[in-house]
């Protein structure tokens, strides 16, 4: 069985996507629609921006989007999955690319989730930071201990989480964590806390964004970052979709869970190869490949 997976922030790089628009006249034409509902050539950015310019939130998160979802459109009948999934930002290109959002739609919902995160970004400085080769109760246990907000973030794969929250909290969490045995846990270069409560600022604003979105049930099963189990039912879609801004991704589990379906080959859309490099980790016996 065929899973198609979707790359979130941090996969982005400078010319993404410019192969689809120079070469394929029905993803030239989605570049275009997408230039003209965000009211900026964002296709400008992608192709000839630089680094800086596309690690604002605000562009990071519809570039990836439109990378992911036009690679899939221009599959055409190529694009037949058993089952779908997305890496944070990933889940909203793998909910249109599996029928249940419209293109435009989407689009306009993740560039109203882009905003609404940057905001909360602006209004508490907070990071987020890479820990290697702990078990996760040992991270989970650290972060509790911890005065401040930091949580657990991203379950990517055993040995690799992701925490997040305010910086003093952060900085006294790598702390323990290095004394604790970590490998590393070293701070990312993002622009706040994602999947921690410092985004419960951006949670109204996109709960009514989803809320004022028509989604269909999909062609197939999305396996949702919540809780990392398949979802059709509209209503629980747009629930877990609200849930994922403050909850943390377990990119872990739902792989274990597709694999545990019937997954045997997973196919990444979208830019880079972080989640292919995931999945091998997660179980070696998987056949992953991915398009750019």
């Amino acid at each position: 069985m065929k899973a198609f997976v979707f790359p979130g922030q941090g996969a982005q790089f400078v010319g993404m996507g410019k192969d689809l628009y120079d070469n394929n006249p029905v993803a030239h034409e989605m570049f275009e629609k997408a230039n003209e509902i965000l009211g900026f050539r964002i296709t400008d950015l992608m192709f000839e921006g630089n680094d800086e310019d596309l690690r604002q939130t605000r562009v990071t998160q519809p570039a990836i989007f439109l990378h992911s979802v036009i690679l899939a459109k221009t599959l055409g009948d190529d694009f037949n999955p058993d089952m779908v999934a997305g890496h944070s930002l990933g889940e909203f290109s793998a909910l249109v690319a599996a029928g249940a959002m419209a293109f435009e739609d989407g689009l306009r919902l993740v560039a109203a989730r882009a905003q609404a995160m940057q905001k909360a970004c602006e209004l508490k400085p907070s990071t987020m930071a890479a820990v290697i080769a702990l078990p996760d109760e040992t991270v989970e246990q650290i972060c509790d201990s911890i005065d401040g907000i930091v949580v657990c973030a991203n379950y990517n794969c055993p040995g690799q989480l992701v925490i997040s929250g305010e910086i003093e909290a952060i900085d006294a969490a790598c702390e323990k964590l290095l004394a604790a045995g970590a490998k590393r846990a070293l701070k990312l270069k993002v622009g706040g806390a994602f999947h921690s409560p410092c985004m419960e600022p951006a949670r109204a604003e996109l709960a009514q964004a989803i809320e004022a979105t028509d989604i269909k049930a999909p062609v197939c099963p999305v396996y949702q970052n919540v809780d990392a189990l398949p979802h059709t039912d509209p209503a629980e879609i747009k629930a877990n979709l609200v849930a994922q801004l403050t909850a943390p991704v377990r990119w872990t589990q739902s792989v274990k869970n597709m694999i545990a379906d019937g997954a045997t080959e997973f196919i990444e859309l979208g830019p880079g190869k972080v989640l292919q490099g995931l999945v091998a980790k997660i179980d070696r016996a998987m056949t992953v490949s991915g398009r750019q």
